[in-house]
Parts: C-alpha cells; sequence; structure tokens
C-alpha cells in the first residue's frame, strides 16, 4: 500500500449511514493525510455541507441511505453550495443506471463498495486525489481567467 501524504491538509466528508464502512473509509483516507469530516445522514450531511466554512473540497457519499437516491440529492445539496467541490459516489448496490445518473449531474466518480477484483479503498484515494487535482486545475483555471477579464477592462 502506498503512503502519500498530502503537504496541505486537504478536506473530505465521508457520508454513509453504516457505521462501520464510514470509519473504514475515513481511517484509509486519514492515512493517506487527509481531514476527514463524517455525517452519518443525508440531512446530518446537508447541514455540515451548507455550514462548512471552506467548503468541503471533495465529498464521498453512499448512495443509498434514507432512499434510493440519498447519495444523489446529498450530490446536488454540494454542487449548490460550491460547483467545484469533487463529489464521489461510493455504493455496494450499483447499477449502471444510478452510475448514470450520479455522473450527469456532477459527480467526478462512481465506485462500488463490493468489487471482488480491486482494492476498493485504494481506489477510493487514487480517486480522491485525482479530485483534488480537478479541483485544483478547474479552480485555476478561473483564476486565470477572473484575471485576463479584469486586464481587458483597464
Amino acid at each position: 500500500m502506498r503512503k502519500v501524504r498530502a503537504a496541505v491538509k486537504h478536506r473530505v466528508l465521508v457520508i454513509d449511514d453504516e457505521e462501520d464502512s464510514r470509519d473504514a473509509v475515513s481511517r484509509r483516507l486519514k492515512a493517506d493525510g487527509f481531514e476527514v469530516e463524517e455525517a452519518a445522514s443525508p440531512a446530518e450531511a446537508v447541514a455540515k455541507i451548507n455550514a462548512a466554512s471552506p467548503a468541503y473540497e471533495v465529498i464521498v457519499t453512499d448512495m443509498v441511505m434514507e432512499s434510493p437516491d440519498s447519495g444523489v440529492q446529498t450530490l446536488i445539496a454540494a454542487l449548490q453550495r460550491d460547483i467545484f467541490c469533487e463529489v464521489i459516489v461510493l455504493t455496494a448496490y450499483g447499477n449502471v443506471g444510478n452510475a448514470v445518473d450520479s455522473m450527469r449531474r456532477g459527480a467526478f466518480d462512481y465506485l462500488q463498495k463490493n468489487d471482488p477484483h480491486q482494492d476498493v479503498y485504494e481506489q477510493l484515494v487514487e480517486r480522491v486525489h485525482s479530485a483534488f487535482q480537478r479541483r485544483r486545475s478547474s479552480t485555476e483555471a478561473v483564476r486565470r481567467l477572473t484575471r485576463t477579464l479584469q486586464e481587458t477592462e483597464d
């Protein structure tokens, strides 16, 4: 297992109604140097998302909690709060329809918890690193565009 320590503490919110799963994901991300907060329900997650200052950079959410579309509801709340937030949907009940819907709505990625051919935690850490890279690239592009527009106005 590779150990990559994040130079800057990147904030991740992990949302899952199953305590064992939530704890396992949190421990793995913390071991890789991420600052991790947890939520045990969609309502708790939305409250944390709306109260976070600064906003969470990456959110890992279970798809099926109180309802089959709990993950999608969380995804929508996260992107309404911060359009640059990267959301990874993690589910034990994966299907193509859910994956397509999540990605269409703006999820960064969609992973199945029970993939017997992959170490889901290692795969998740790689995706979280990629999500931070994409967020950094996106926000930097907006900063460059804003500077360019301001320079042309002057």
